[in-house]
């Protein structure tokens, strides 16, 4: 069994500020992940849990960085120092989400999409026999939002969305977590949507960040969602040790085959 567990930019930093780590966001999430993956977190009786990837945003770290250079998903550049600023400030925001999983005793060691992923003619790869060595060894392999190589363009922002689904598809995972700074779903009402299958049924209720972020907002993540081969859950930090414990809390996104447990 493997899973991908996406933290949020707005999770892991103060999406308000300008590269500052949400210190006490960060360690409870890597103190829940702690709890099922971690190195002490049981005895020789206790199951092995499925494997996990973690993929974490980019929040005031990399998204600021990437607008004020004009780099996004689809509009790239050729400036070597602007590579340099907004990977640098993933890397940063890289260093201290790996720090606090290992402070849980999490073994997560980090990958940088830059030097693994590449974009072309508009669609992302992120090969993933790479990290799929990693988890047969034991590690939990921690990736982010980031730039990468992009044919004709210099670097374009690949998003942590991005990543889920390549990763998704490419170890063929079999549960999706997306943990951001709302319960799951909302509907017009701001009540949580339990489940979606199809992206009409909820575009009415669907918009973007309020914060900057290139990289689109709950309605691109919803539609990234429906094309995976698994199902996936919308939910905050309150559901995290529920989806970590093999349940889907907030919003569960799986189109009408996932029904009847055909996955």
């Amino acid at each position: 069994m493997t899973a991908v567990l996406k933290l949020g930019g707005s999770v892991v930093t103060d999406k308000e500020a300008v590269e500052q780590v949400d210190t006490e966001r960060l360690e409870r999430a890597a103190d829940a992940v702690g709890a099922v993956h971690g190195r002490d977190r049981g005895d020789e009786t206790t199951p092995e849990p499925a494997e996990l990837v973690v993929v974490h945003g980019g929040g005031s770290f990399g998204h600021p960085n990437a607008e004020r250079y004009g780099v996004t998903t689809s509009a790239g550049t050729h400036d070597d120092g602007a590579v340099r600023d907004i990977h640098g400030a993933m890397r940063d925001l890289n260093r201290a989400v790996v720090g606090a999983l290992a402070d849980a005793r999490v073994p997560a060691v980090q990958v940088a999409p830059l030097s693994t992923g590449y974009r072309v003619g508009g669609e992302f790869q992120q090969p993933a026999d790479a990290v799929a060595a990693l988890l047969a060894e034991g590690f939990v392999p921690v990736l982010h939002g980031d730039v990468v190589a992009t044919a004709g363009q210099g670097v374009t922002v690949v998003s942590g969305d991005e990543l889920v689904t390549e990763l998704a598809d490419g170890l063929d995972a079999d549960r999706v977590g997306l943990c951001s700074d709302v319960p799951g779903v909302l509907d017009s009402d701001g009540a949580v949507i339990e489940r979606i299958e199809a992206f009409d049924d909820v575009a009415d209720a669907l918009g973007g960040s309020d914060a900057t972020d290139v990289t689109g907002g709950m309605a691109a993540k919803v539609r990234t969602l429906l094309d995976l081969g698994a199902p996936a859950s919308v939910f905050d930090l309150d559901g995290l040790d529920a989806f970590l414990a093999g349940e889907s809390p907030g919003t569960l996104v799986a189109s009408s085959y996932f029904r009847y447990g055909e996955e």
